[in-house]
């Protein structure tokens, strides 16, 4: 458990303390903010957990699934949707390169707005949840399973996330193709932060069941959390940019 604690901290601490040291040394400490805000606010959202739930519940039903397979099956997934949400911010990027930055703090006023009000309402945002879930608990608990369910879990989370990476997408764009790689990198570290938590943060499939399932039932206070960030995320990108 020491061993797990240590792995936690160690990639909470390279995580932020990446971030931070990287834009400033390339000189764009502007870019902090923004990228931590719409990073983290894209993170906590609620439909990850209820999707990541439904992962670690299938594993729980596996009959003798060792500490080793969940470590390798939560990281395949994790990583796939690491490298599936990279892709679509590359996407992104190329789609809002012509929109003015204010566009931007307008769009985070307005999506922070919704997902204030969706979370109020405990309305869920997650595409096609009932085929999500028949998809999760189809797949064996391999690599290869989890590496396929990260791609098909990406696409489900564009209505919860697609305002925030939108948003950071506009910003980006402006800054030069030179730094736009290593942003987007870097924005992801924090988008999959949580995950890496859950995994590294406990002992047994079952805790981390426990823990993600605790997550969901605060869903809607970090909905609305969420939204708060995001208007005032785009308060400060009108005023700043």
């Amino acid at each position: 458990m020491k061993e797990d604690v240590k792995a936690l901290a160690t990639i909470i601490l390279l995580s932020f303390g990446l971030t931070v040291g990287v834009l400033s040394l390339l000189g764009l400490k502007s870019m902090v903010v923004p990228l931590l805000a719409l990073a983290v606010s894209d993170s906590v959202n609620p439909c990850t957990f209820v999707i990541y739930t439904m992962l670690l519940i299938a594993l729980s039903l596996k009959e003798n699934i060792t500490k080793k397979r969940i470590y390798a099956v939560g990281l395949a997934f994790v990583s796939a949707i690491y490298a599936s949400y990279y892709l679509l911010g590359l996407g992104l990027v190329a789609f809002t390169s012509k929109i003015p930055t204010w566009i931007a703090g307008a769009v985070a006023i307005l999506f922070g707005a919704y997902t204030f009000v969706t979370g109020y309402m405990e309305k869920s945002r997650v595409v096609g949840k009932k085929e999500v879930r028949r998809s999760i608990f189809r797949q064996d608990a391999t690599v290869l399973g989890a590496l396929t369910l990260g791609v098909i879990v990406s696409f489900t989370l564009l209505p919860c996330s697609a305002g925030s990476y939108l948003i950071y997408a506009i910003l980006i764009s402006k800054i030069g193709k030179a730094f736009t790689y290593t942003l987007l990198a870097l924005y992801n570290i924090i988008f999959v932060l949580p995950l890496l938590v859950i995994l590294f943060a406990v002992g047994s499939i079952s805790e981390s069941k426990s823990l993600s399932q605790k997550i969901v039932r605060h869903s809607r206070e970090l909905s609305m959390a969420a939204g708060i960030m995001l208007i005032a995320l785009g308060i400060y990108v009108l005023w700043a940019y």
